[in-house]
């Protein structure tokens, strides 16, 4: 009789994959590409929505339509962004102070006066560039 083993299946940093020689799976090499925009001066280029309904923030606290403020998937609490609209050249700094969007295909989720402040409607293609804390 053959014993049938049962294992589970665990993410591991693709740092540690590497250092056991193991091949880094697409999720792995996602959170590298996810952790290389968290340094200070780096881009993304993709399509911005904005949401403007009161709620609860995922950093606490309640959300503001008209501050400054973002929602981003990975970057930490605090993280200051410029959001730069790709038709019209218009910019805005930004605090990511919420987790999102929850959209595919989506870059990040600005307040509705952030939106406003380059002239956004909807969703717009933007380049996001991280500046830091």
């Amino acid at each position: 009789m053959k014993a049938v083993l049962k294992m589970k299946a665990v993410l591991l940093p693709s740092a540690l994959l590497v250092a056991l020689q193991l091949p880094v799976s697409s999720s792995a090499a996602a959170d590298k590409i996810h952790h290389s925009t968290r340094a200070s001066g780096s881009h993304h280029t993709g399509v911005a929505s904005y949401y403007s309904k009161p709620q609860r923030l995922a950093s606490g606290g309640r959300f503001n339509p008209s501050a400054m403020t973002a929602a981003h998937k990975t970057l930490p609490f605090g993280t200051r962004v410029r959001v730069t609209h790709a038709r019209n050249g218009r910019s805005v700094d930004v605090r990511i102070n919420d987790r999102g969007p929850f959209v595919a295909g989506r870059i990040i989720d600005l307040s509705k006066a952030a939106a406003q402040a380059i002239g956004m409607g909807g969703t717009a293609r933007v380049k996001m560039t991280v500046l830091g804390r």
